[in-house]
């Protein structure tokens, strides 16, 4: 497919001239500049983001760079594998960066700014165990570096020049003494990239030899034999272990593509996965043949995990899984324990089978046999690890979405006990998750009270109300936590940090509807309340908006809510119906108690960012946001069967409660959604006329390009033809008589929502006399990233939303029906 390299200005013959922007205007790039104020608002300064210190004792102050210019994203970059890389840098593309660094003591005292390198892009900060040091990459014109940062001295230091490889993610950690970091770094002797032959060497050829491989759609794969030597060149890297302090770096192993290099807990071991041939080019590099071995710190392989020599696609379907190990892991609290599960059942869950996945561990130095740690009747979900005597494993079971929760004694396992069996999608039923810490050695593991057999867990605190997270303990020897605290109106405030070992002392955000989020230390005991930080409101044209969490029924019973916003100022009776726009994306469920939860919290502090749909509200809009689309499916029914009754029933139900409260007029509504709540909004146009216009982004709108499945459908094209077309709006834009806007970016990279999608949506609205606009935003992918770009959606969604909505006259009124 060919795309044009500026916006396209297209619209159906039916219409007239082509659409003229009105309030926005245009800048000299052709690039819309949407109304005041929100340009203002897009410019305004970023608020840091924080990182507090393992021992609690220091906070980390980053400082984020703005949106990046459309020139930075038109960087040359390489598409390869499912992932996308920055050449020049051998890291990813489009990265978002800090630019600086403050400390401060979390329990008061002046704040350091670190001198750092002129214009740095600063990624990948991580602690040492000990606190004393943070790490941190930094990149610069030919690649990127690492530097260590002196907590006591704040003085920063650049340990490796331009040599880190990140094009697999974060290429740093911390040897678990601290005194050292494990790098991948650009292998040396590695030379001059590959060069694309000037004549093909022959045809790309694929075959299948009646092996069943089904496989999702996805972007970015490897086309040819020329990726496969850029994928080779950049993707492999050297291991290797560097000084803290500085000094030279000491190569570990031989060069490899590594998707994982972890050490153990005790410093002695690495566990590896390498990639390896063969490759594939119909998915990304998770499916390559690749093996996951031990080797000691001193390069040598001891022990092989597993070895998988071919492609492997992950198969279709809820709670189908491949064989052989998977989710190997060190335990965090042993030093050199490895664990891993397999499916007992053939990962087919389609078969009876009383064990589905089963645990395994392994101890150091991995010459006698794996033993069982655990049976489980679901699939592992994962493992919370505490001490000898206790540990969480979590599995679930989507096809029915139950989850459990057991107390497993690692040294006595013979004896699970399960706390908790509940519905997955129960957000009002969930006991929260468990508090961790780091221990001596880095890792991650339940954060005990003094008595040894308690702990605590946070958690939304969702409820019919809205959301109130909390905090609680709970003795591990039963079932019943205690409320240690939780949120209160008007705030709505989550744990950070747990400070102390009683869950009386604590850091927590907080923000209400009035004040922005900041950082505060609380501590029960003496019931005080310090501030932390003191970030201002980054939109303060803002101040005074309208938020609301609403209620209303689906007709077949359901409840369904939605948050209201209204401009700053507004009130009803004075001020009468506004404009709307709906903004939404569908959801699964298998339980209708569970689609009518609420799942927001009243005391939301709400400002826009990006291109979100919340700048309508600068321009006189009502905003329905996230008005619940429940899509349930019960037993042996899927969810999609009714796709379109119970999408319009969703709608409808929204409509009518918003008309019925007086604030919006149900002449002027229109509807609106990204990826899935683009292909929402399509199917509402095709099969309802609630809408007077809609505005589509990044979506998929004809599901036979997305043959084997799409969101949780977990059927082929081929299983449930009839559903995939009867879903698809292609299929029906002969009925969409109202206003449609399509936004894509160019180069999307999301599973399934094909750029193509969007061009061949829009041939067939034009082909059938549809009023519809197609905008392409050149090097932009599923979302939108450019300041340019950014600005130009926002224009263009307020100049469709102003002629066909707020400017709409009224409906025609239904011809009477003559005898």
């Amino acid at each position: 497919m060919t795309l044009s390299t500026t916006p396209a200005l297209a619209q159906a013959p039916s219409t007239g001239a082509a659409l003229k922007a009105t309030a926005p205007t245009s800048a000299a790039s052709g690039y819309l500049i949407p109304p005041s104020p929100i340009p203002q608002i897009l410019d305004a300064p970023t608020t840091p983001s924080l990182s507090i210190s393992p021992d609690h004792t220091t906070m980390a102050l980053f400082g984020r760079d703005a949106m990046p210019s459309i020139e930075s994203l038109a960087e040359p970059e390489l598409r390869l594998a499912g992932t996308r890389i920055t050449p020049r840098t051998n890291g990813p593309s489009r990265e978002r960066f800090s630019n600086s660094i403050t400390l401060e003591p979390v329990a008061g005292g002046a704040k350091r700014e670190v001198k750092l390198p002129a214009k740095a892009q600063l990624s990948y900060f991580i602690w040492s165990p000990d606190s004393s040091k943070l790490a941190f990459a930094n990149t610069v014109e030919q690649g990127i570096e690492l530097w260590v940062l002196d907590v006591g001295t704040a003085q920063a230091k650049r340990l490796l020049s331009a040599q880190l490889n990140a094009t697999n993610g974060s290429p740093i950690s911390w040897a678990p003494d601290g005194r050292s970091l494990l790098v991948q770094q650009i292998v040396a002797t590695r030379g001059p990239a590959p060069t694309l032959p000037r004549i093909p060497n022959g045809p790309v050829i694929q075959e299948n030899v009646g092996r069943t491989t089904p496989a999702r759609t996805y972007q970015d794969l490897l086309t040819d034999n020329y990726d496969e030597q850029l994928f080779d060149y950049y993707f492999t890297s050297q291991v290797a272990r560097i000084p803290a302090n500085g000094g030279k770096a000491e190569l570990i192993g031989k060069p490899g593509i590594f998707s994982d290099v972890t050490v153990s807990p005790d410093g002695q071991y690495f566990l590896v996965t390498r990639i390896k041939r063969p490759y594939t080019y119909l998915s990304p590099m998770g499916t390559f043949a690749r093996e996951t071995f031990i080797m000691d710190k001193g390069g040598k392989q001891v022990h092989v995990v597993q070895d998988r020599t071919d492609v492997v696609q992950p198969p279709l379907g809820r709670d189908m899984v491949n064989t052989g190990p998977r989710s190997i892991q060190w335990r965090a609290d042993a030093p050199a324990t490895l664990i891993w599960v397999e499916a007992m059942d053939d990962g087919d869950a389609r078969k009876e089978s009383a064990v589905r996945d089963r645990i395994f561990v392994l101890d150091a130095p991995f010459t006698a046999p794996a033993r069982t740690l655990m049976d489980l009747d679901q699939r592992f979900a994962g493992i919370t690890w505490g001490r000898a005597d206790v540990s969480l494993v979590q599995s679930r079971w989507s096809t029915t979405e139950r989850t459990k929760t057991y107390v497993l004694n690692p040294s006595q396992p013979a004896k699970p006990r399960l706390l908790w069996d509940r519905g997955a999608q129960d957000r009002y039923g969930d006991p929260g998750t468990p508090i961790t810490e780091a221990n001596a050695m880095g890792r991650r593991v339940l954060r005990f009270a003094p008595d040894g057999n308690t702990i605590f867990l946070t958690g939304d605190g969702a409820s019919p109300r809205g959301n109130y997270p909390f905090l609680d303990s709970l003795d591990i020897r039963g079932d019943k936590p205690q409320r240690l605290w939780q949120a209160a109106d008007p705030y709505y405030e989550t744990i950070s940090v747990l400070l102390d070992d009683d869950g009386r002392r604590f850091v927590t955000r907080r923000e209400s509807a009035s004040e922005a989020p900041n950082y505060f230390l609380r501590d029960l005991k003496a019931n005080t309340t310090k501030t932390l930080t003191n970030f201002a409101d980054p939109a303060p044209q803002l101040a005074g908006i309208g938020r609301q969490i609403i209620t209303y029924p689906r007709a077949d019973g359901v409840m369904l809510s939605a948050t209201l916003y209204t401009p700053p100022g507004y009130n009803a009776a004075r001020d009468g119906r506004l404009p709307m726009l709906m903004w939404a994306y569908p959801r699964e469920f298998r339980d209708a108690d569970a689609a009518s939860q609420i799942a927001d919290s009243p005391n939301r502090f709400s400002r826009p960012g990006g291109a979100s749909h919340l700048f309508l509200l600068t321009q006189g809009y009502a905003i329905l946001d996230g008005p619940a689309m429940p899509i349930i499916g019960v037993g042996d029914v899927e969810p999609n069967d009714t796709y379109i009754e119970q999408l319009v029933s969703s709608a409808r139900a929204a409509v009518d409660k918003v008309v019925a409260m007086g604030v919006a007029d149900r002449d002027r509504i229109g509807v609106g959604g990204h990826s899935y709540g683009a292909f929402m909004t399509a199917n509402l146009l095709a099969h309802s006329d609630l809408f007077r216009a809609g505005v589509a982004r990044s979506g998929a709108y004809n599901r036979t390009l997305t043959p084997f499945g799409f969101q949780a459908e977990p059927r082929t094209y081929w299983e449930a033809q009839n559903i995939y077309m009867q879903m698809s709006p292609f299929n029906y834009v002969q009925n969409i008589h109202d206003p449609l806007l399509m936004i894509h970016g160019e180069a999307d990279n999301n599973s399934g929502t094909f750029p193509i999608q969007s061009e061949r949506m829009y041939q067939a609205l034009q082909g059938n006399g549809a009023t519809a606009r197609l905008v392409f935003l050149p090097h932009e992918s599923h979302g939108y990233a450019a300041r340019e770009s950014v600005g130009h959606v926002l224009a263009e969604m307020i100049t469709w939303l102003d002629r066909y909505v707020k400017n709409a006259p009224p409906r025609p009124a239904p011809a009477l029906k003559t005898e």
